[in-house]
């Protein structure tokens, strides 16, 4: 254990932008708009080989419309350039087909009869309409082209929007930026779907908005462009650690950091910290908080872990700048959010509560605050004990966070939604001893064993074979490559942030007395 944890902190210094699975929305993006970048022919092979068999991209249900409108209209664009250095060896009739089997996952993604919930993955009210809108455009080329493979696509035939989507908001954007006008930082993050970037400008390491894609269509309106251009640099860097593709969220640097260091700290797990990811959380704190990385606005979330992590290593700062994102009885993530946060807020109680717990200074002025927190976490479980959030698809962590932040500083309010939490992780879990929203996952097993393990108790009926269960599947999946389901424009895995999860119950377990050789308790 010892040394997998020293080679987790070892990594987190050695790439510091954050390790980050490729996406194949930001792909897609970074394929139509700026076909020179280097690494052309790698995110093709990405994008194809990723198709699913049912023809769709993504994960299940409504996860998989973003994904698949991005990485369709790539290969439409592909195919109206016809520029064979693009594509290397990849015959142009094999990205025919993916694109004719793609569109027709789309139509019945779309078709009034499939009731396609969106999921609430960040920008996805303007993602959709904007790239619908873009199919329409190829779908009206196509009508008076010969496109080999294409052929059904010659009708009469445009994509209908989802229920609910309304392509107002992005002209209005588009408006705005077309007049120099700014707008909120945030939006940045999904510059690409205006087709306009007004007076924005990348900031270092070359970026706008932590976004491939945002800053692919941002270089694409500047040319020429030389070698040394940062924004150019920023993506060549970032495309060569994957071979081409790009993830949909870099640098996650902070996010990545705080997360990883305040799980392995919160479970208790002896570690040697290298210096420099101490000082780079306490020096990325300034009035307004953190941001998850460079180019992102600062959010509560973020600096909530920031600063619980600084004050699990002996490090407290004041928490005065949380205050930003107090709302109505909770906090927002930022100004202006859609849906609140159930993690996020389950993060300040944290930060509250580790204060108050420690008796630090001015933590008597956190104890109302935290009182209201409790009660507004309590009132956002859903009657079977769960919770859900806008930053997860599982509710495994969205569950771990809220139920073990009760646990720690809920007192009895939270310890009723605690019971309750941990009363339905038992339910849920499945045959192969495992926990996930489609499958057994490592990382949702590893949340599950954390909110077992930390708030359930022993002597409970049920939990102590659940946790030997549990932890003979954790054994033998821990190395198994799982799926996305962080969100992001699509899901993605922040590998460091999940490694680091299933370190941690691990941990437990093995201190709760399980062991490779012997499960105890038999």
């Amino acid at each position: 254990m010892s040394a997998a944890v020293a080679e987790l902190l070892a990594g987190l210094v050695a790439e510091p932008w954050g390790q980050v699975t490729p996406s194949v929305y930001e792909t897609g993006r970074v394929v139509s708009l700026l076909p020179w970048l280097a690494g052309q022919p790698g995110r093709v092979r990405y994008l194809l080989a990723s198709q699913r068999p049912d023809d769709a991209w993504g994960g299940p249900d409504g996860y998989a419309l973003v994904p698949t409108l991005s990485a369709v209209e790539a290969l439409l664009a592909l195919l109206a350039r016809a520029d064979p250095a693009e594509c290397g060896p990849i015959d142009p009739g094999t990205i025919s087909t993916a694109a004719d089997r793609g569109l027709r996952a789309i139509w019945r993604l779309l078709d009034n009869r499939s009731n396609i919930v969106l999921p609430d993955t960040p920008a996805v009210e303007i993602v959709v309409p904007a790239l619908v809108a873009t199919l329409n455009d190829h779908l009206v080329r196509l009508r008076r082209t010969a496109e080999p493979g294409l052929a059904t696509w010659r009708s009469d035939i445009t994509l209908p929007l989802p229920a609910g989507v309304d392509p107002a908001m992005v002209r209005r954007i588009r408006a705005r930026l077309d007049e120099g006008g700014t707008v909120p930082a945030k939006l940045l993050h999904s510059l690409e779907i205006f087709g306009s970037t007004g007076p924005v400008r990348p900031v270092p390491p070359g970026t706008i908005g932590a976004s491939p894609a945002a800053t692919a269509s941002w270089l694409a309106r500047r040319t020429p462009v030389g070698s040394g251009d940062p924004a150019r640099r920023y993506l060549e860097a970032v495309a060569a650690r994957h071979g081409g593709p790009v993830p949909s969220v870099v640098p996650i640097t902070m996010f990545e950091r705080a997360w990883v260091l305040s799980g392995l700290s919160g479970a208790g797990i002896a570690a040697v910290v290298p210096e420099p990811l101490l000082t780079s959380l306490a020096e990325g704190l300034d009035a307004d908080g953190v941001p998850g990385g460079a180019g992102l606005p600062a959010d509560a979330d973020t600096t909530s872990v920031v600063l619980l992590t600084l004050a699990q290593l002996g490090r407290p700062v004041d928490l005065d700048c949380l205050w930003a994102y107090r709302a109505d009885g909770h906090f927002q993530t930022w100004p202006g959010e859609r849906t609140a946060s159930a993690t996020t807020n389950a993060h300040v109680l944290e930060a509250f509560g580790h204060r108050i717990s420690s008796g630090g200074p001015g933590h008597a002025r956190y104890a109302g605050t935290a009182a209201k927190l409790v009660d507004w976490l309590a009132g956002q479980q859903h009657p079977d004990g769960y919770w859900t959030d806008k930053w997860h698809a599982s509710p495994w962590y969205a569950t771990a966070c809220c139920a073990l932040a009760l646990h720690r500083y809920g007192g009895e309010r939270g310890a009723v939604a605690v019971r309750r939490a941990v009363a339905w992780v038992l339910s849920t879990q499945d045959d192969t001893g495992g926990w996930g929203r489609w499958a057994g996952t490592a990382e949702e097993s590893a949340y599950g064993l954390q909110i077992l393990l930390i708030a359930g108790r022993p002597d409970q009926p049920g939990v102590s074979r659940a946790v030997r269960r549990g932890y003979r599947f954790l054994r033998d999946y821990r190395d198994a490559p799982d799926p996305p389901l962080w969100h992001d424009k699509d899901l993605f895995r922040p590998v460091a942030v999940v490694r680091a999860a299933i370190l941690t119950a691990l941990h437990l377990a093995q201190r709760a007395g399980c062991s490779d050789g012997m499960i105890a308790g038999r």
